[in-house]
């Protein structure tokens, strides 16, 4: 999915810089972006390492001359039950999730107010608003904090021409997706849903770029779901 956002922005006529705790993967990424006639650096890097996302933030500053969009994409699941979880389980999944939110976030933020405009794309999911469907309570919670803190953001940063949303996605035809579920269990999921498939990368990404708009410009603080109907609240 961050991977279609990067690409779907480019499209639009940004400049991106695509990250990935795998230099290679951030580059073909890039690259990609590069071949399609758009713009794009790959930087490699830890998004749970303060000083790594502080330079991280910093290079893109300096290569691309500011810094209006952040799409916070990055995302673990694990499956383990709470009984027989490790402490060390849980801090990655939060640390991933949430805290990989958090430091991006606040790393653009003088950027951002500098220029009197800003973007903030989270990435919750339909089990912020309710229980995961495949990962574990880790993952629960960390996609319900996500949301607190992007409502929280949204109230800090709007006098600042800043505006911070969650796109909450349900089950998306991905990779980590299709690793967990095998085909039983898929189809048994779809039929369940009112439009009856998975959602693709990049329908998620067409609402990334649209939050990420001034046509979204009045919109702010929000969970918007892609779930093909799975939630309805």
């Amino acid at each position: 999915m961050g991977r279609s956002a990067a690409e779907r922005l480019a499209a639009a006529g940004a400049s991106v810089v695509v990250n990935d705790l795998s230099s290679d993967s951030a580059e073909s990424t890039a690259t990609a972006i590069r071949d399609a006639g758009g713009k794009a650096i790959a930087i490699g890097g830890n998004v749970t390492d303060a000083a790594g996302v502080t330079s991280m933030v910093a290079q893109a500053v300096s290569e691309l001359g500011g810094l209006h969009i952040l799409v916070n994409a990055a995302g673990v699941l694990r499956r383990t039950a709470v009984f027989d979880m490790q402490e060390e389980e849980w801090d990655f999944v939060i640390g991933v999730n949430l805290k990989g939110t958090y430091l991006p976030s606040r790393a653009v933020l003088p950027a951002m107010r500098e220029a009197g405009w800003g973007r903030i794309v989270n990435f919750s999911s339909t089990a912020g608003k309710t229980t995961s469907t495949l990962g574990s309570a880790a993952y629960t919670a960390s996609k319900h904090a996500v949301l607190g803190l992007t409502r929280h953001l949204a109230m800090e940063e709007a006098s600042y021409g800043i505006t911070v949303n969650a796109v909450c996605p349900g089950l998306i035809d991905t990779e980590m997706v299709q690793a967990e579920v095998d085909e039983a269990r898929k189809n048994a999921y779809i039929s369940s849903f009112p439009i009856s498939r998975l959602g693709e990368p990049s329908e998620v990404a067409e609402l990334v770029a649209f939050i990420a708009s001034d046509r979204a410009a009045y919109i702010t603080g929000q969970a918007l779901d892609i779930s093909g109907g799975d939630l309805m609240v």
